[in-house]
């Protein structure tokens, strides 16, 4: 049976090299597919990969019809046997309703590609649509790190370096990039909450990271045992003690 699958995942975590594999993999057994994407790292009419792979796809913008472009190349003599929709974080929910009934009416397994969750943390609307309409959601295996090590899985937007967490939902951008622009660093939950980028991390690597506690706690004024004083009303000097 045809479906509507969600390949989703952090940034910089192999998504669009994963849309160009299904692409490659399904051509090689003589199948042709119809590959859409929006706001490319490469340029509008292209699916492209961190790795240097890239293949022309159709720029599917604001107000773009998916079902009515592959109805239309269908009945001009055109083949589909699948669909790819690569950043459909940035679709419309519309256009998500457009892919399931792709999936229904034509029954062609639709491929969509996308991250979750803004640099906010907030849903994209085209994610959010996925989730509920996808037949089979898939998390993709290959796991971006946090500067730290730990397993990303936040969407960080960084204007030199230091992590933002206002403006607009969608600008274009790309992880390691130059701390003078807009860039994206992905980070685990723990370093979102605290807006610690790798940048600040590096700034602030004489300082240590202290736990929120009471510095005094039941040890008392170190100037007070440094005196002899005494703490919790006990006499602090062994000679005292009886």
């Amino acid at each position: 049976m045809p479906e509507l699958v969600f390949f989703s995942g952090t940034m910089d975590c192999g998504k669009s090299t994963l849309a160009l594999q299904i692409e490659h993999n399904r051509s090689a057994r003589g199948l042709q597919g119809m590959i859409y994407t929006r706001n490319d790292r490469a340029g509008a009419g292209k699916l492209s990969s961190r790795l240097g792979l890239v293949t022309d796809s159709v720029e599917a913008g604001e107000g773009f019809d998916f079902y009515a472009h592959i109805v239309a190349h269908l009945s001009a003599g055109g083949r589909a046997d699948y669909v790819i929709a690569d950043e459909a974080q940035f679709l419309a929910p519309e256009q998500i309703d457009q892919l399931a009934r792709i999936v229904d009416d034509l029954e062609l397994d639709v491929f969509a590609f996308g991250i979750t969750t803004d640099f906010r943390t907030k849903l994209f609307p085209g994610s959010q649509r996925l989730v509920e309409l996808a037949d089979r959601i898939e998390v993709l295996q290959v796991e971006a790190l946090c500067w730290c090590g730990a397993r990303a899985t936040h969407n960080a937007r960084t204007v030199g370096g230091q992590m933002v967490v206002e403006g607009a939902q969608v600008v274009v951008g790309d992880v390691n990039q130059p701390e003078t622009v807009v860039g994206y660093e992905v980070l685990c939950r723990r370093h979102h909450r605290r807006r610690l980028t790798s940048a600040a991390a590096r700034a602030a690597a004489l300082s240590p990271d202290v736990l929120p506690v009471d510095p005094v706690g039941d040890a008392g004024d170190p100037a007070e045992r440094s005196a002899g004083g005494s703490v919790d009303g006990r006499v602090s000097d062994p000679s005292a003690a009886g």
